[in-house]
């Protein structure tokens, strides 16, 4: 249990992440089962609470949609139901939208202008539903022709 803990002490790990690691040390199948089962009694271990510390900084440090937001917490071993809890949570009162104009407001720099093609590459990469990406973007092409 302490190299367990040692682990943890480095940052907040989920129990998936915890698991391969003592599997990786050597530890046997029961043993394992029995740190995960202490840890998250001592609550050491919460998966809900670090899907949704996860998501808070990782939607302030560079946003995203919640495609990519899901998908990038089950790669953690964040469980689906888990994920989109923490999701809605922190997602509460933004709609896909207004968050993808976030993304393209930070991508702004002085000075440089993102072409429409960027604008959408960058959407997508971020995980933003096609529906989303083609709504904003015409009304970007649409502002632009107006302008014009």
């Amino acid at each position: 249990m302490p190299v367990a803990v040692r682990y943890l002490a480095r940052r907040d790990r989920t129990t998936a992440q915890v698991e391969r690691f003592l599997r990786h040390k050597g530890a046997p199948p029961a043993q394992v089962r029995d740190i995960i089962t202490r840890l998250s009694h001592l609550r050491y271990l919460d998966d809900r609470a670090y899907a949704e510390r996860w998501v808070e900084a990782r939607l302030a440090r560079r946003p995203m949609g919640r495609a990519r937001l899901e998908a990038e917490l089950s790669g953690q071993g964040v469980a689906e139901t888990v994920a989109l809890q923490a999701i809605q949570g922190a997602l509460h009162n933004l709609d896909e939208e207004t968050l993808a104009r976030r993304v393209l407001a930070s991508a702004r720099r002085p000075g440089r202008r993102l072409t429409p093609q960027q604008a959408m590459r960058l959407l997508r990469q971020r995980g933003f539903e096609e529906e989303t990406v083609e709504r904003i973007m015409g009304r970007h092409i649409e502002g632009k022709d107006s302008a014009s």
